[in-house]
């Protein structure tokens, strides 16, 4: 991506990019502390504009308490005409909130959460929550 002449993605051209699901980095809130940021896969619901995703929890990761944290969530990707990125921001949301429930079936049914392994342990003796990310603001930056 060009520092000098980033180009705003057009929503379209954001929702092609972000498909239903893929890979990013989820930066979390931590105080005076540096943000806590993690590789992570997600779900996207094109007509919520709404991110899914499957984390890792317990009382041994370092994340602390995730539902209701201020966050930024950035994917990117390298197409045959330059890179592409999109940024969301906003707060991380337990999605078995009460009154959040039936919104939140909706828009799983859009989404494809990749499954990747990246833990020292095999996945069924990992916990995982379910989370969603409603983006007070999201922006889409292509190469021009």
């Amino acid at each position: 991506m060009s520092a000098e002449n980033p180009v705003t993605m057009t929503d379209e051209e954001r929702d092609a990019l972000l498909d239903n699901g893929g890979t990013g980095v989820l930066s979390l809130a931590a105080g005076d502390a540096p943000p806590h940021s993690v590789p992570v896969s997600y779900g996207y619901d094109t007509p919520t504009t709404t991110f899914y995703f499957r984390l890792a929890v317990g009382t041994e990761k370092s994340k602390g308490e995730l539902s209701d944290r201020p966050a930024t969530f950035v994917t990117y990707h390298e197409t045959e005409t330059g890179w592409q990125s999109v940024v969301a921001s906003g707060r991380l949301e337990d999605i078995e909130r009460e009154g959040i429930e039936t919104e939140t079936l909706a828009g799983l049914e859009h989404v494809e959460i990749p499954i990747i392994d990246i833990f020292e342990r095999p996945l069924r003796e990992v916990d995982f929550g379910f989370y969603r990310l409603v983006p007070d603001d999201l922006t889409g930056r292509t190469e021009p």
